[in-house]
């Protein structure tokens, strides 16, 4: 029994035709576009172009975009860590503020190691890798004091450092799908007669 529509998907339906495949309304046009886009130095880099489907947490641009503004902005306070050494509660008694920044590194640590649990690819992987390893010695650093850790401050400087770059990249390859994706050629609904 049939209610005036078919039950199959938008492009096939048998009785009417949408698309005539003319030489004028090809799918060629789309592709060497696309190729275009991929390869506009003169280099193959159909490669090093990060799939949308790779992330799992930075899914589209503004998601990326904020993780990379965090990472800078985090960047900036361990890089003031190098002026500002930290004594570390266990060398003396523990103020509120010290309690509260472990806290604080504590969750934040926590949250990004269950975000490299979650990421789907190597990429993304990585930039919470990063960052949670830049926490972790940030929270060393809090605890033990940057005499009895010394490197957890250039570590921690080193991770931020390479999180921002790979944040980049996340973000220019979101932005070139997205340009991409724009200047390719849709082809009509309306057929041509």
């Amino acid at each position: 029994m049939r209610f005036g529509s078919s039950y199959g998907p938008r492009w096939y339906h048998p009785r009417k035709r949408r698309f005539h495949m003319t030489d004028s309304n090809s799918v060629i046009p789309i592709t060497r576009l696309r190729a275009m886009c991929h390869a506009s130095s003169g280099i193959d880099r159909s490669d090093l172009i990060l799939v949308m489907n790779d992330f799992g947490v930075l899914t589209n641009r503004k998601r990326a975009v904020i993780a990379l503004v965090h990472s800078i902005v985090f960047l900036g306070i361990a890089s003031h860590g190098f002026v500002s050494p930290k004594a570390g509660i266990l060398h003396r008694p523990g103020t509120a503020g010290d309690l509260i920044l472990i806290a604080i590194y504590l969750i934040v640590a926590s949250i990004l190691v269950w975000l490299v649990g979650i990421s789907r690819g190597l990429v993304e992987r990585s930039y919470f890798a990063f960052c949670a390893t830049s926490a972790i010695s940030g929270l060393l650093r809090t605890i033990f004091g940057a005499g009895a850790v010394p490197p957890a401050q250039y570590l921690r400087v080193l991770m931020l450092s390479s999180a921002v770059g790979i944040g980049i990249l996340i973000v220019r390859s979101h932005s070139r799908s997205a340009v991409c994706n724009e200047t390719a050629p849709i082809p009509s609904d309306a057929s041509p007669d």
